[in-house]
């Protein structure tokens, strides 16, 4: 009885000067046990879900420890300051890991097939227009981004056009990284809602052809000196994933590049995850503004998947081999779930049916044009 009643007394001194703060952040500890959930029994990008939510509970717990208080320094802080405040460290090395997991060879057989992952980020676009109604133009040009459903670009993206007063940014990083782990859920009604059956149906034959080792070598080089020339702000980005592109296409470096694609990219998503929970306080999150970030991030996305859908339809009205629309989707940049959601959903529909190589094509594409568009908007808005 005495220990329950000093940890009564505990509570109740902690929330003595916020008495509404202990219904927040025991809604956002329950948020942290939804996405935890989601990543176990579901089985959603458990090495960016699982991190996410646990780290929801711990910097929602009274007087947490792994947070900054008075003079002592909490681990959560000093590894966001690390890893993403100062400068974007944690994004940056992610990029490595992601370019050395990608293949451009289908893209490079079929270079029409970039076209949609350009059409894929209408969306990001369309929401910077509407989001400037309610927001500065800085903060409406991050939320856009959101809707690439990647979370490093919008970052990036945050880090340098938010001012040091703005609150959106904890809020638009969970929602990149929340909407990309949610790719298998969003995506499929936007997809059907938008095509027929018989759009559904349509096969595609991968006419793959022979691309020179020379080729994959010069391609990410030539991709950043043109990216470079059209958003120079998009560099770094690009940059690094075209240098693990470079990595894994040398032929030289095959260990390091099974490393990136391994160890690297799980663990630098591990600490992505466990370091963006220190921007889900219940103080800073919970509040109207939140919930219209993710609201109109979540019209991005929509809108980017819709875009590529209703772009590879009007491709169809003038093209004399049909290509099934819902490749289309795969050109936001959720690398590789979307392509995959893509491919599942053709098996689904004919189980012979192969979209996958045509899927992740577009999907590498996307990757590219979502990067190549945060750059553009920091070009165009400035930070």
């Amino acid at each position: 009885m005495e220990f329950l009643e000093f940890l009564w007394e505990s509570i109740a001194q902690t929330y003595a000067l916020d008495p509404n703060l202990l219904w927040k952040q025991a809604l956002m500890i329950i948020l942290g046990g939804v996405l935890i959930y989601l990543a176990i029994k579901k089985d959603m990008e458990p090495t960016l879900l699982l991190p996410m939510g646990f780290g929801a509970i711990l910097v929602n717990l009274p007087m947490s420890g792994v947070l900054t208080n008075g003079g002592e320094l909490g681990a959560l802080d000093v590894l966001f300051t690390a890893g993403i405040e100062l400068g974007e460290l944690f994004p940056l090395l992610l990029f490595i890991g992601i370019g050395a997991m990608i293949d451009f060879a289908p893209i490079l057989s079929n270079p029409k097939l970039m076209l949609f992952g350009a059409a894929s980020q209408f969306g990001i676009f369309m929401t910077l227009c509407i989001a400037s109604i309610f927001f500065p133009i800085e903060e409406a040009g991050t939320i856009g981004i959101i809707g690439a459903a990647d979370g490093p670009t919008a970052i990036m993206v945050g880090k340098i056009l938010l001012a040091e007063d703005s609150t959106i940014l904890g809020a638009v990083m969970v929602a990149a990284y929340s909407y990309m782990a949610l790719v298998p859920i969003i995506q499929p009604p936007v997809i059907k809602l938008l095509t027929t059956k018989k759009e559904r149906l349509i096969r595609m034959q991968y006419k793959g052809k022979k691309i020179t080792k020379l080729t994959k070598i010069l391609f990410p080089i030539f991709v950043t000196i043109i990216a470079g020339i059209i958003a120079p702000k998009s560099v770094s980005l690009v940059g690094f994933l075209m240098f693990g592109n470079l990595i894994r296409e040398c032929g030289v470096l095959d260990n390091l590049s099974n490393t990136a694609q391994q160890t690297l990219a799980n663990l630098i998503t591990l600490l992505l995850g466990i370091t963006i929970a220190t921007q889900m306080r219940a103080d800073d999150f919970i509040r109207v503004e939140t919930l219209l970030v993710i609201g109109l991030g979540l019209f991005a996305f929509i809108f980017d998947t819709a875009g590529g859908v209703l772009f590879a339809k009007l491709y169809n009205v003038f093209a004399k081999e049909k290509i099934n629309p819902m490749i289309g989707a795969a050109g936001i940049s959720a690398f590789p779930m979307s392509g995959r959601v893509i491919h599942k959903m053709g098996l689904k529909e004919d189980p012979q049916n192969f979209l996958l190589m045509h899927s992740m094509a577009v999907n590498v594409s996307g990757q590219i044009a979502s990067v190549i568009a945060g750059g553009l908007i920091l070009s165009l808005i400035g930070g």
